[in-house]
């Protein structure tokens, strides 16, 4: 149906345009190839939580300039700026922030629109859900993905593959693979998702939840494929905590295992020293202010020089005393590791992190179970979750020859929806399939794809 839809209005862009004559063969596939991917984008945004905008690069040298590996060679400037001034004509989007670049600062934003409500109506009239319709394709997808800083900038940049990069990809292809042979969801009622959205609004750290983002990409940083390197890009890394205990994963419900002060433990196995029993940020001003003090912790870890000057994301205006007193009791309560403070470690653990990461993911895959990885925690179904929390351990006891405590943050108890003799307890379940409506039309939609 949405391939139908898309051949409508590439009909109608083309009606409208009154051209003299008709594109080559070449140019018609890439026109048509634009619009279909606007259109999807447009589609997967009406679907998001909250509504997000679109966004699209106008700039005639972005489609040449960017790195072959993660350009999609299907989209030429011409025809995108064909398709996107064809929905426009249509009124079938709107732009709601002009785009602009500037030269001296290297710096600006791109084009801004959204769907009118004539085309939403459209869209909404779809059957199936993008997420779940549309086919997936790993053929031309680039998941493993190098940045360095350009002029202030994180920018991609290009490289040359050897075979750590290539084994990179080859497991995200199969982590991504077993990803998408399940359906991970939001199992939260109708009447929840209004309140979802203006939380996430509220929250600048956070993206729209878009369910259609499934997958992983591994992103490594400071041009090198020693720093960094964690899993991005999944829809579930944007849900806020309150809410993670309704992700589910084939219709059940999850649990949330969490290693127990991953960076500290690292940096304090990386010099062969042991933290202690003591709690890695408790310890520094004597239980107080824990979520300030880590963030401190982490913040001098990440510097690559002495920070005279608290962060600005860092709230101290809660604190008795300056950001030079915090730092000095961060370090003298972690005097064993002092000097690893502002050497630019944070990257490089990040990096050790994500290899326990990749270990455990594809532990998982291999049982074809997946967990769902937020950087040092794991989500998966509670039946399975003994099965990870062994895992875990394992994936750090092969990194650093040692232990760490594992904890499940977040459990919730299942709604009785049986009797004990297994009898359906069918009003709670009418009840529950009546309040959590979307939830359930997608898994519905999810069980009766075309596969």
């Amino acid at each position: 149906m949405f391939e139908q839809f898309v051949k409508e209005i590439i009909s109608d862009i083309s009606q409208k345009e009154d051209r003299q004559r008709n594109r080559r063969d070449d140019a018609q596939y890439h026109f048509e190839y634009a619009v279909r991917h606007l259109l999807t984008d447009l589609w997967e945004a009406s679907k998001s939580i909250p509504f997000r905008e679109c966004k699209i690069n106008r700039n005639r040298n972005y489609y040449s300039s960017q790195p072959e590996r993660y350009r999609d060679s299907n989209l030429t400037y011409r025809q995108v700026m064909a398709a996107f001034e064809g929905l426009l004509n249509l009124r079938l989007i709107e732009i709601t922030r002009e785009g602009y670049y500037d030269s001296e600062s290297y710096t600006g934003e791109l084009t801004r629109y959204v769907a009118t409500d004539e085309l939403l109506e459209k869209l909404n009239g779809l059957m199936g859900h993008p997420a779940i319709t549309l086919p997936t394709s790993f053929a031309e997808e680039e998941f493993v993905l190098l940045r360095n800083n350009i002029d202030g900038h994180k920018r991609l940049i290009d490289y040359d593959d050897t075979p750590r990069t290539i084994e990179y990809r080859d497991n995200l292809i199969r982590i991504n693979s077993e990803f998408a042979r399940h359906w991970f969801d939001l199992r939260i009622k109708d009447t929840e998702v209004s309140k979802l959205a203006a939380r996430l609004e509220r929250d600048k750290t956070k993206l729209p939840i878009d369910l259609s983002k499934r997958f992983l990409y591994r992103i490594f940083t400071q041009g090198s494929f020693k720093k960094g390197g964690r899993f991005y890009r999944g829809w579930w890394q944007n849900v806020p905590k309150e809410y993670r205990p309704y992700i589910t994963i084939d219709e059940g419900f999850t649990s949330e295992y969490d290693y127990s002060q991953l960076n500290p433990h690292m940096l304090y196995y990386s010099m062969n020293k042991k933290m202690g029993e003591e709690d890695a940020y408790s310890r520094v001003l004597d239980g107080e202010h824990r979520d300030i003090v880590k963030q401190a912790f982490n913040a001098m870890i990440q510097a690559d020089t002495l920070l005279l000057n608290g962060p600005e994301n860092i709230d101290l205006s809660k604190l008795d005393i300056s950001w030079r007193e915090l730092r000095e009791r961060i370090l003298a309560a972690h005097k064993p590791i002092a000097s690893l403070f502002f050497q630019g470690t944070g990257n490089a653990m990040q990096f050790e992190d994500s290899q326990i990461v990749e270990n455990i993911l594809l532990q998982t895959t291999s049982q074809k179970t997946p967990a769902l990885p937020i950087h040092d925690s794991f989500i998966m179904r509670q039946q399975y979750s003994s099965d990870l929390e062994e895992m875990m351990r394992r994936a750090f006891h092969s990194s650093f020859g040692e232990d760490i405590p594992v904890s499940s943050e977040i459990i919730i108890e299942p709604p009785i929806l049986f009797e004990a003799d297994g009898t359906p307890r069918t009003e709670e379940m009418a009840l529950e399939d009546r309040e959590h409506g979307q939830w359930f039309d997608r898994n519905v939609m999810w069980l009766h794809r075309e596969v």
